[in-house]
């Protein structure tokens, strides 16, 4: 009888020493949470598609992304492609992009940035599972990286260095449409994804993204999006808001995404 109230005693002690510990570690991390993590930022999104004709079109979109929900500029991502269309379920893409980015946490537009020019190639798969829209998206990244390092000398003046260098990555998007309303007069619907970043030439992880939003067609050629996404980069676990507008323009109308 004694010996199991020791033992009772000892379980219960190693309990609480297990549960402070565990508060003091996660004291302990939040403590050490960038200042990137601890603030909600936004990413304003454009994507056009202009079509030609039946098979080729044209993809052109831009992003303002910030640290904050309406401040402190974090990224801007013009991104332009010329698509071929296979069928009517699947798509071929080769494109270019030039991407500003600023690293450091409330330095601004042009201090110690990170300009990036990217090509990239893609392929687009669509099937439908009852009223279930679903894509899948494979593409690939050859991304030429300069980053500036502002350095203050001696004199109180400052230089900037570069460093130039060149990776691969891989991407793969898995996204879902999913109409709320019957109401032809007020057509809502949850659009989710989830993307992986896969490096081909260093450390494979790179990124993950978990997206949900309610968007809103507008027209037959035009959506609207708003929601939330949960971004892995790196080490760090951002929070940020979406509000992307979609828009078909040309001779032919693309099938919904």
């Amino acid at each position: 009888m004694v010996n199991g109230l020791i033992k009772n005693k000892i379980k219960m002690k190693r309990k609480i020493f297990i549960l402070i510990f565990s508060v003091f570690l996660s004291n302990t991390m939040t403590s050490q949470r960038s200042p990137s993590e601890d603030n909600l930022g936004s990413w304003l999104m454009y994507f056009g598609t202009h079509h030609l004709n039946d098979k080729l079109s044209i993809h052109y979109e831009t992003q303002l992304r910030t640290y904050e929900t309406s401040s402190n500029f974090f990224q801007l991502l013009p991104r332009a492609g010329l698509n071929y269309k296979i069928d009517d379920n699947s798509m071929v893409t080769a494109g270019y992009a030039l991407i500003p980015t600023q690293k450091g946490f409330d330095e601004g537009w042009g201090n110690d940035m990170v300009i990036e020019n990217r090509i990239w190639q893609q392929f687009i798969l669509r099937n439908k599972v009852g009223n279930v829209s679903i894509r899948h998206r494979y593409r690939l990244e050859q991304r030429w990286i300069k980053k500036v390092d502002i350095i203050e000398m001696s004199n109180n003046t400052t230089e900037s260095e570069f460093t130039y260098s060149y990776k691969n990555r891989a991407r793969y998007m898995l996204s879902l449409k999913i109409p709320l309303s019957k109401n032809k007069d007020f057509p809502l619907f949850l659009s989710v994804y989830d993307e992986i970043f896969l490096n081909l030439s260093e450390t494979p992880f790179d990124q993950n993204r978990l997206f949900g939003a309610i968007g809103f067609q507008l027209n037959k050629n035009m959506n609207i999006q708003a929601g939330y996404l949960r971004h892995r980069a790196g080490e760090l676990d951002l929070d940020r808001l979406q509000l992307a507008l979609f828009l078909n323009t040309g001779n032919k109308t693309r099938k919904e995404e």
